[in-house]
This record gives C-alpha cells, structure tokens and sequence, in this order.
C-alpha cells in the first residue's frame, strides 16, 4: 500500500535520493510502476536521515525526519529544502493509506524510535489481531507505536525485539513470522539503526542495488534503468552493510 526506499553509503543529498532520478520516489508518488494493491501513493510521505551516521552513539546517530499529510508532489518547498540536506544514510515512504484509517501525519513513515527508522509496505488482513498482540504495553518514548495504523503495531513489537537484543534482522524476522501467525497480510518491512539496511519481501516486491559510488538501496521498485537491480525473492529477507549484502529465507 505504499513504497519505500532505504540507501546506505557515502552522503548524498536528499534530492539525489528521492528526487533525482528518472522513476525517483518523487514520481513513484503518482505512478509507480509495479504497485499491485493501489494506483497511487497520496495519503502523505516521510524522510529519516542521520546527520551523523558513522557516530555510534545515540545521542549524535539519532535520525531526523520529515513527515507530511499530504502528496509528496504536493509539497515543492521540501523539493527546495532537500537540495542541501546530505546524509550517508536514509530511510523514506510514500503512503497509500489502508482503507479504513486516516491520512493524518503520524500515520506517515518512517516512524521513529531511538537510532531506528522504520517503513512497513502491505496491509494486515486482522489488524486488530496485531493490536491485540503488539500494541500493549507501548515501548516507552516510542510515539509512533500509538498512530492509528496496522503499521504501528508492528514498529511497537520491532522496537520491543531490537531494544531486547540489538539484532535488527532477527527482529524483522521475528516480527514477521508472528505476524502471519496472527493475520494474513503483506510484510514488507524496511528499517535502518543508521549502521545497516534491513528489509524483508513478504507479499510485496523489493530490489537492491549497489551503485558505483559505493552506495547500497533497499526499494519496493527501481528508481532508474541501471543493470545491476536484484529482485528479492518472496520470503526473503535481505541485510545490506556498506560491503556487503546478503539474502536469507524467512522461514
């Protein structure tokens, strides 16, 4: 119900990340070319980035974020703003909103906890299965496990996971088998701690792609024509560092 994209690697600016290229996650807004549940992503939008991402510690790696009610195309002074923003890492969304919840800002990813950025793309057939399970009690200082979306359930459990053992890939794993076991649906997780990209293909599609400058993306679709773009397979998981990346089953 959305599209997504994570980049990791030496800084850019924003507009090259979203904006620059032919099928950016600009144009993607209003027509993505490989989106099979909805037509176009105009229910708000949202960027996290890390001033600092080679610093470890939380207090200059935390990310920073912009988050919107409203089209992505809608909002040019952002398209201004992000030509002198530079980040080495970066997490951004554009939403669709699931029939039956809102297009308010806080339903807007990447939500935010501590040094973690996080996109959920799908839908969950049984939310209220995921509140029931995830939702209570909130983690503590982590705003947006309260939005009013099947997403936000899934961030509280994520967060609850990586605080409990520092492992983000095996709480993304973790999160979505638990999930399926509770509701049908489409997973498609994405998360950064700034450090690495994380991403899960679980009823949607996601690509990778190292670039010559010696970047790495996660993305529900590629951006432009270049050859080296990898589809993940269904079921997949897929963690990327600065040298490597590597795929492994879900289950």
């Amino acid at each position: 119900m959305c599209r997504h994209l994570a980049y990791l690697g030496p800084p850019r600016t924003l507009h090259e990340l979203l904006y620059a290229a032919p099928h950016s996650l600009h144009v993607q807004s209003w027509a993505p070319r490989m989106q099979q549940h909805g037509t176009v992503n105009a229910d708000g939008f949202g960027v996290g980035w890390y001033p600092h991402p080679t610093d470890h510690s939380l207090e200059e790696n935390a990310p920073l974020r912009y988050r919107r009610a409203m089209p992505m195309w809608g909002d040019a002074s952002f398209a201004d703003v992000a030509r002198v923003i530079r980040t080495g890492c970066a997490v951004a969304a554009v939403r669709d909103a699931t029939i039956g919840f809102g297009s308010e800002e806080s339903g807007a990813q990447p939500f935010r906890a501590d040094r973690l950025l996080f996109s959920h793309n799908g839908a969950a057939k049984d939310d209220g299965a995921l509140l029931a399970a995830f939702a209570a009690p909130p983690p503590e200082g982590a705003l947006d496990t309260r939005a009013p979306v099947d997403s936000a359930p899934l961030f509280a459990h994520t967060v609850r996971l990586w605080r409990a053992t520092h492992d983000l890939p095996e709480a993304l794993v973790s999160v979505v088998r638990q999930a399926r076991e509770l509701s049908e649906g489409r997973y498609n997780l994405l998360a950064s701690d700034g450090q690495i990209l994380v991403g899960t293909a679980a009823g949607d599609t996601l690509f990778t792609l190292r670039d010559p400058e010696g970047g790495v993306f996660l993305a529900s679709e590629p951006f432009d024509q270049a050859h080296g773009w990898h589809r993940i397979p269904d079921d997949s998981l897929v963690v990327a560092t600065h040298g490597r990346t590597e795929i492994h089953p879900l289950h």
